[in-house]
């Protein structure tokens, strides 16, 4: 594994995260890590290798879309302290 210098301190304020010393060298390991992982990645040769639309390169297999309730638009309007030809008056926000 390649050590790296990454200034934990830097990234705790960002976060504004306060971390205990063990948890500070823990997540120093971590991230040291999870770089050495990606260099590892990025140093693979993917010439020739088709990208993926989907990593498991199946079919999604859905369910049919169909009505499977129906909505009772006047009882759910009949709480609403506006309505207008089906639609739920706001006042306005935006001048």
């Amino acid at each position: 594994m390649t050590r790296r210098n990454i200034d934990i301190d830097h990234l705790t304020n960002l976060a504004q995260l306060e971390l205990t010393d063990a948890e500070h060298a823990e997540v120093g390991a971590d991230l040291a890590r999870i770089i050495d992982m990606v260099d590892r990645m990025q140093a693979m040769d993917t010439d020739g290798v088709e990208p993926l639309a989907h990593p498991l390169g199946g079919r999604a297999w859905l369910r049919a879309d169909r009505v499977t309730e129906l909505v009772d638009r006047d009882r759910y309007q009949a709480g609403a302290p506006a309505v207008e030809d089906g639609l739920y008056l706001v006042p306005r926000v935006v001048e």
